[in-house]
Order: C-alpha cells, then structure tokens, then sequence
C-alpha cells in the first residue's frame, strides 16, 4: 500500500489522478470513504479523472462519451464503454489515504 495523500486533499464527491506502482489512478472521495478505479476509458482513452462523480450510484463518468464505471467493480453501467477498468484497493488511515499498487480486479 502507498500513501498517495491526506484525505483533507481530496475533494468530496470529485476524482483527482495519482501514479500508484507503475499504474494511473482515478481516486474518488465519498464522504469519509475513498475509492480508486484505473484512469483510463477502457472505450475512448481518456481520463476518467476529468469526469463526473455520481455519489448516490458510486459510479465515475468518462467526459467524452458518458460511459459510467461502477466504483467498486470497475464496470460500465453505460454504452459505449462495455469492458471494466482496474479496480484498487483505498483505504483511510487517519487523515492519510492509501492505495494498492496493483489491481485487485483487472479489465478484461
């Protein structure tokens, strides 16, 4: 597990982009719980960083054509998008937030 930050550095309900063991990560905040998705639309190549953040379904929504990718499994709720993307495990220790260098559940 690597600390990436405080959790005070995230902003509640936004995603913010950190490097975690060779992987780049889309970190969201949830209240006091934080999760980390691979930052890469498995449809378009884009940064899933840059997208909305829908706190009552746990899902980040890619800027470019609106695929939305269920937090906790990495999946695409929405067309285009129909493979998932790495899920990581995040936790909250203190104030600090920590992140797995690799994925638990990998896109296929």
């Amino acid at each position: 597990m690597q600390r990436i930050c405080a959790l005070s550095d995230l902003v509640d309900g936004a995603a913010a982009k950190f490097e975690v063991g060779g992987h780049t990560v889309a970190v969201v905040r949830i209240a006091q719980k934080v999760y980390a998705i691979g930052n890469r639309c498995t449809h378009a190549e884009v940064s899933l960083a840059d997208g909305d953040v829908n706190c009552d379904t746990k899902e980040l929504e890619c800027v470019r054509h609106g695929s939305a990718f269920n937090l906790e499994t990495g999946r695409p709720r929405t067309l285009p998008a129909t493979q998932p993307v790495p899920v990581f495990v995040a936790e909250v220790r203190g104030d600090d937030v920590f992140i797995s260098g690799e994925p638990t559940k990998a896109a296929s």
